[in-house]
């Protein structure tokens, strides 16, 4: 059976880091750091980089094509039609998708949340209905058919703008969550969209040095428990309407544990 297509998606979110994908972390960019994670996801064969087709994004279409993963390009004012267009000409059956805001990206999580939607026989499966992991490890698994679908019938700016909106919130799916540890670790910030999230990343990484690239969420967690001066560095970024969010799934898996963070 083939495995699934995961698109990271360049672009979209705040706009208070221009460039951020090229923000370097340790020895290579945030885009290299995600796209090699992304790699290592179980049961995936293809790793795709969608970017919006502008010229402030033609730096970051180079990169991900020097990290030799297939680019794919289209419009900016519709990420999901991008997303869709990718999933078309990568010839997707399933999607993992993952935002390039992501450089910390577990790929047993990851692996989780694609294993969910099969194990749950669901249509939809994510691990932020509710929020219980560090945001900037945010991912979601579904079928390009179901993609397609979306794609046709979203009909406003916000659903086009936030890509999974229509299929979140249409009735008649099965949605699947993989739920994190909670006990405070929903509110550690590992996105990349501000200044002050480059600072947290940048610190992080340094004090990882060599490890930082294959160190698991629990260990990065663990180092965040010890190292409070480290999540200071992005404390005032943290997004609190996440964690109030009624969008609950259908389906909910018992907390996943992060031993070393216990």
């Amino acid at each position: 059976m083939m495995g699934a297509t995961v698109i990271v998606q360049a672009g979209g979110g705040l706009n208070a880091l221009p460039d951020r994908e090229l923000v370097f972390l340790g020895d290579r960019s945030a885009l290299a750091c995600t796209l090699e994670r992304a790699r290592r996801i179980p049961g995936v064969d293809l790793v795709v980089c969608a970017a919006p087709d502008d010229r402030d994004h033609d730096l970051v279409a180079e990169e991900a094509a020097d990290c030799a993963v297939m680019v794919v390009r289209g419009p900016a004012a519709d990420p999901l039609g991008l997303m869709a267009q990718a999933a078309r000409e990568a010839e997707a059956q399933t999607v993992v998708r993952i935002t390039s805001q992501c450089p910390l990206i577990d790929p047993v999580i990851a692996g989780g949340v694609l294993a969910l939607l099969t194990d749950a026989s669901a249509d939809y499966a994510s691990n932020t209905m509710p929020a219980r992991f560090p945001h900037g490890l945010d991912c979601e698994a579904f079928s390009a058919i179901l993609l397609a679908e979306a794609d046709r019938k979203a009909d406003t700016l916000a659903e086009r703008r936030s890509v999974t909106g229509w299929i979140r919130r249409h009735h008649g799916l099965t949605r699947a969550n993989l739920t994190g540890p909670g006990g405070g670790l929903e509110h550690l910030r590992w996105m990349l969209e501000t200044p002050e999230d480059a600072a947290f990343l940048q610190a992080l990484f340094a004090e990882l040095g060599g490890k930082a690239l294959m160190a698991s969420a629990a260990e990065i967690a663990a180092l965040c428990l010890r190292r409070p001066d480290l999540s200071e560095l992005n404390a005032d970024r943290v997004d609190y309407a996440r964690l109030v969010s009624s969008e609950r799934a259908s389906v909910e898996t018992r907390p996943m544990r992060f031993p070393f963070a216990a």
